[in-house]
């Protein structure tokens, strides 16, 4: 349902402005407008714009946290009570960890510097000679790498003759070998070209004295002691933060608490030291807004209904019981009602989790997707997994009527016989023109539901014209009853008034529909109920959508078809999947089969069940493009924070 709203008026002095957004606009009841826009710009109130204060230190905190890694704490909010004393103090906090943070970040380059060196010299702890000896030489040149298995092979065929290269492995990997050549300086730029060809990876290792298996250790003695130096920051990093943490918290709860009221304060005009806030309450919250409001100093509250709103409509809130309420989503896709609008989301829960159970009717299939959805629902709280959550009980009853477990036709036999029946009551094969034509009738009562809908909106908002005369009114309930009952006749189907009385109210009402907008009006009062273009152009234009109207109640009834076509869709898929099976049935291709049918046949059940009620009921009662209502819940975004 659509909630009742009140327009609520607040005036007081502007020290008193944020106690009123503070106690009565953070918990989402109050939704604030531009106040400027609901008065007149003759009286020389404007908005308020101010620099905020409070959102640049929330920002600062939350940073200084993150770079320490630090997870700040919830507590209840309060009011900044100095804020030069409090930026000082961050200021101060900030500096100290900043100072640690660069003693840290040196540490971590001399940490990397020792692992990078372990890694490297790793690879060459075969060799016994000091690296410092055999880099130092005046007459060779000594380069460390990799060699490629392929560029080795080469090497070894090419140039194992030349005697001013030579190259000796390290370390073999099964891609090649780590190790170095060495080669007279006057001929280091030939060997280093043959080196390229053969596609040696140079490698600079750090410089240090003695063995790569000295240097390796030696690099280790460093690296214990930059960590301990590492950990004795952390711990440092640690107790200052804890040290203050309290104070933080308190600062941060407050900060944010204050940056949310600020947030709020541009919505009202402002003049001199008076300031005026107007806002949508919904009516029965609006008695515990007006007493925390008037319990404020200094303000003056009014309520009005609204009707006192002139040119601007109350936003739309929904307000459904816990099982309709998923299906919110659905009516929100399609564009939230007006405010004057009769709220779909009841009807669109009935008729969707019908629709669906019917087309995908299966009992253990129905199960699965229930827990599933559950499952998904809880974990990712998306209002989809949860609608579909009685779909798929809804299916699991269908199953029932179908006889269908997983697939089985006949597993359920002995649960019906117990029951006294001497088979499940729809075999779906069996029973295939049965199924299409209670589609059909499925499609004729949800058409006339929506109509009746329609119907309900039209006399809620005080329109007796349009209750009795339109597509989607009395006359139109008349006109597509009788004409059901004649296509009903024509096919020797079941019919439930005279067909000559069906004929005469058919063509009653045809003619009633085509001079709709004519007596709709006069039934109204309206004095311009004549039409503008005159009889002539009204009778040339309405001709055309009196027919436009009659293929409407054919198309949509017969669009109820795929339900129906759905049911068999699924039987013959499952048909399939059995057949994929064999005799006797494999059991894995029995279990794939069935997890293709449930997510296939779900993603299909609900994008036809989504169609039947976009196209073929909403377009009959449901108009949407309401704004919503929004408001500051300061709580609930506190603890998504």
């Amino acid at each position: 349902m659509v909630e009742k709203m009140k327009l609520v008026h607040v005036q007081g002095t502007l020290p008193s402005l944020d106690d009123f957004l503070g106690a009565c606009c953070l918990d989402g009841r109050f939704g604030l407008e531009p106040a400027s826009q609901y008065m007149s710009a003759s009286l020389g109130y404007a908005p308020l714009n101010e620099e905020d204060p409070y959102t640049p230190l929330v920002e600062r905190i939350e940073s200084l946290a993150a770079q320490i890694g630090a997870q700040l704490p919830e507590l209840e909010p309060g009011r900044p009570q100095g804020l030069r004393q409090d930026r000082q103090f961050l200021d101060e906090l900030a500096q100290k960890f900043a100072a640690l943070r660069a003693e840290r970040d040196s540490l971590q380059d001399q940490q990397r510097l020792c692992e990078d060196a372990i890694a490297q010299y790793s690879h060459f702890l075969s060799l016994k000679a000091n690296v410092d000896e055999i880099t130092g030489c005046d007459h060779v040149k000594v380069r460390f790498g990799f060699l490629p298995q392929a560029g080795y092979n080469k090497l070894m065929s090419s140039y194992a003759d030349d005697p001013y290269i030579l190259f000796v492995p390290c370390s073999q990997t099964p891609e090649g070998y780590w190790g170095i050549y060495l080669t007279p300086r006057s001929r280091s730029q030939e060997t280093d070209g043959i080196f390229s060809m053969l596609y040696f990876e140079p490698l600079r290792v750090p410089g240090a004295a003695g063995s790569p298996a000295e240097i390796v250790e030696h690099f280790r003695e460093n690296l214990e002691v930059v960590q301990k130096s590492l950990d004795d920051i952390d711990a440092r990093v640690r107790e200052l933060w804890e040290n203050h943490e309290e104070k933080i918290g308190q600062l941060y709860a407050a900060a944010r608490y204050q940056a949310a009221v600020f947030s709020l304060r541009h919505f009202a005009a402002v003049k001199g030291q008076h300031f005026f806030c107007v806002g949508w309450v919904p009516e029965r919250e609006v008695d515990d807004i007006v007493k925390k409001a008037r319990e404020t100093a200094d303000l003056r509250v009014t309520v009005d209904d609204p009707d006192k709103a002139g040119r601007y409509t109350p936003p739309t809130k929904l307000r459904n019981a816990w099982f309709v309420r998923p299906f919110e989503f659905f009516v929100e896709m399609y564009g939230l009602p007006n405010y004057d609008e009769t709220d779909a989301t009841p009807f669109v829960a009935l008729t969707f989790t019908v629709l669906f159970g019917i087309m995908f009717g299966d009992v253990g299939q129905g199960i699965v997707l229930t827990l599933f959805s559950l499952f998904m629902w809880k974990v990712k709280k998306n209002a989809l997994f949860h609608l579909l959550i009685p779909c798929g009980i809804a299916s699991t009853c269908a199953g029932f009527v179908y006889g269908s477990f997983f697939g089985y036709e006949e597993l359920l036999d002995p649960l019906y016989h117990a029951l006294g029946m001497a088979s499940k009551p729809v075999s779906v094969m069996d029973s295939i023109t049965g199924i299409l034509l209670f589609a059909v009738y499925i499609g004729v009562v949800l058409v006339l539901a929506a109509m009746g809908m329609n119907i309900y909106t039209q006399w809620r908002q005080g329109r007796l014209g349009s209750v009795l005369f339109g597509t989607n009114s009395v006359t139109g309930v008349i006109t597509y009853l009788a004409g059901v009952d004649l296509v009903s006749a024509f096919m020797g189907a079941w019919v439930f008034m005279p067909v000559p009385l069906a004929a005469v109210l058919v063509g009653l009402g045809l003619a009633s529909l085509l001079f709709a907008e004519v007596l709709a009006p006069l039934v109204n009062g309206e004095p311009d109920w004549r039409p503008a273009e005159g009889w002539g152009g009204y009778l040339m234009q309405n001709v055309f959508e009196l027919l436009e109207s009659v293929l409407s109640y054919l198309s949509n009834t017969i669009s109820f078809l795929r339900v129906g076509a759905f049911v068999i869709v699924h039987a013959s898929m499952m048909m399939v999947v059995f057949t994929l099976a064999g005799e006797p049935a494999n059991l894995i291709v029995v279990v794939l089969g069935n997890g293709v049918v449930i997510a296939l046949e779900a993603l299909l059940s609900a994008i036809q069940g989504i169609r039947l009620e976009f196209y073929e009921m909403f377009s009959r009662f449901y108009t949407g493009g309401g704004r919503k209502f929004e408001a500051m819940n300061y709580g609930s975004e506190q603890a998504a924070g």
